[in-house]
């Protein structure tokens, strides 16, 4: 085999080294770029399964927020005095699913008018809140709220608060409607959640659009 021949690997390898821009431009990378919300709802099984439904929403983690008690359990969150909420963090793809459009899901899928309360599940752990993260959310937030004010003609007790620390629940609390479905749709059912749902909001209920 003639010498130059044996070279021509060598030069195109070189001459990549050389032009990394070129490499690159071949085989573009691009980084996914996703966004976090999160919200309280009351049961975090619940909010998770109804977020978990909306095209554009990448996964969703159950967990407390809100509170004063780091590093928190199940059990303390649930007795209460941990000033905690159950609440879900939503991580979803903007080019997909907008903020705007998660706002109109989790309105649909709670009742505003409750204080410190959901359906079946009574104390402060339970109540329903936004929190956010920078100031476009909050407007955003605070302008969904004053169109549900004035939908029912009634003072919205839903917080609107700064994002602070999010504690992931415990693994088993993590997808429990995929893990448990039946004990899932009892308490659900039994919670009176879906049919509180139809009542406030009608064929809104749940909020979710394909």
């Amino acid at each position: 085999m003639p010498a130059f021949i044996r070279l021509i690997p060598v030069v195109v390898a070189l001459l990549i080294a050389a032009a990394p821009g070129m490499a690159q431009s071949a085989a573009p990378q691009q980084e996914a770029k996703t966004a976090t919300a999160i919200f309280a709802g009351g049961c975090f099984w619940c909010v998770e399964s109804d977020f978990d439904k909306v095209k554009g929403v990448v996964s969703t983690t159950s967990g407390y927020t809100g509170g004063h008690v780091a590093n928190p359990t199940y059990q303390q969150v649930s007795a209460g005095g941990t000033g905690h909420a159950e609440a879900v963090k939503v991580v979803y793809d903007p080019a997909q699913v907008s903020y705007a459009e998660l706002l109109r899901v989790f309105w649909r899928t709670i009742d505003p008018l409750a204080k410190d309360r959901q359906f079946c599940d009574a104390g402060d752990q339970y109540r329903t809140a936004i929190f956010v993260a920078n100031a476009d959310e909050r407007r955003a937030a605070e302008a969904t709220k004053a169109e549900v004010a004035k939908r029912f003609g009634q003072p919205v007790a839903t917080q609107i608060v700064d994002a602070g620390t999010f504690y992931p629940a415990e693994d088993y609390h993590q997808d429990y409607y995929l893990k448990n479905p039946t004990k899932y749709k009892f308490y659900r059912w039994n919670c009176g959640r879906d049919q509180r749902l139809k009542e406030l909001w009608g064929s809104e209920a749940g909020g979710h659009t394909s």
